[in-house]
């Protein structure tokens, strides 16, 4: 079932917007330019959308519990204090591989952040690695030989993880210990090989479906999980739709980003909105972008 198309919000033309997460102290939505380093704050309210450069590529941020964010880079793991205008150095526990960088993470409801790695502008099998920051600050390697580490989310009873290896077209879903935050029991809950691009990053809804923007597919779709059957599909104006999640106050907004990255000169007057941030209402709600710290 297709819905109406989303609402542009901002022409942003980012090479390769990224990483929404919904911000509910703040009611903002704050998302990358991975390859333009910098971090958008975008505001529903004002329609207003702030841009931070950060100097290096920025895969994915999430809220802090004590203020301001947590930031995967291509160097570590940063926070970084609006307040201050400042960034501050965590953890790279990459720092002998230079040529990698953070792509997409989140955090769990216990306030850790995940994210994951990949070569720089390259799918270089084997490169890249899934990490878990934990709320002190130690850092461990949960999967390894990975392609390009995407999407992550988890089930509404947080004892299923998600996560999306792009390079294999598939969504994965673990069992999830939420105290121990330890992975068992693989199994692929979406085979997206068949069809048209590929899964990037995604969210779950509070029915516990799976919202996966489709690289190079023009669309994001809502997927069940336990059969792997598409039950929505939500047209996008630009072929490299990279992720969304659910914000406004009612987390019934579905925020889409997309890339211009890749594209040739005909493509882009194809598209002439790739790169933007989109916005689909929903009849369902998300579930809340968990912020990072006890």
């Amino acid at each position: 079932m297709s819905m109406e198309p989303p609402k542009l919000m901002v022409d942003a033309r980012s090479v390769l917007g990224e990483g929404p997460s919904w911000d509910e102290r703040s009611n903002v939505l704050y998302w990358v330019d991975i390859a333009g380093e910098c971090l958008h704050i975008y505001n529903p309210s004002t329609n207003e959308n702030a841009v931070v450069n950060i100097g290096q590529p920025i895969g994915a941020v999430a809220p802090c519990k004590s203020g301001g964010i947590v930031m995967a880079l291509q160097h570590g793991f940063y926070s970084y204090d609006f307040d201050k205008r400042m960034m501050s150095f965590i953890v790279d526990p990459e720092a002998d591989l230079p040529y990698n960088r953070f792509n997409d993470g989140k955090c769990d409801a216990k306030g850790r952040f995940w994210a994951g790695t990949m070569r720089v502008n390259k799918d270089v099998p084997n490169q890249g690695s899934l990490y878990c920051l934990d709320t002190d600050f130690t850092v461990r390697r949960v999967l390894s030989n990975l392609t390009i580490s995407n999407g992550l989310g988890w089930s509404p009873d947080n004892q299923t993880m998600y996560y999306i290896d792009s390079a294999t077209r598939k969504i994965m879903a673990y069992d999830f210990d939420l105290l121990s935050a330890e992975l068992s029991n693989p199994r692929v809950a979406v085979d997206a090989t068949g069809g048209i691009g590929g899964p990037d990053g995604m969210t779950v809804d509070e029915e516990g479906m799976i919202w996966a923007a489709i690289w190079d597919g023009y669309c994001v779709k809502r997927f069940n999980p336990d059969t792997g059957e598409t039950l929505e599909i939500v047209s996008v104006p630009a072929a490299r739709v990279t992720s969304c999640v659910f914000g406004g106050s009612g987390l019934s907004d579905l925020y889409i980003t997309t890339a211009r990255f890749g594209l040739s000169e005909q493509m882009l007057l194809e598209q002439p909105h790739a790169g933007g941030l989109f916005v689909q209402p929903t009849k369902v709600k998300g579930l809340p972008t968990y912020s990072f710290g006890e």
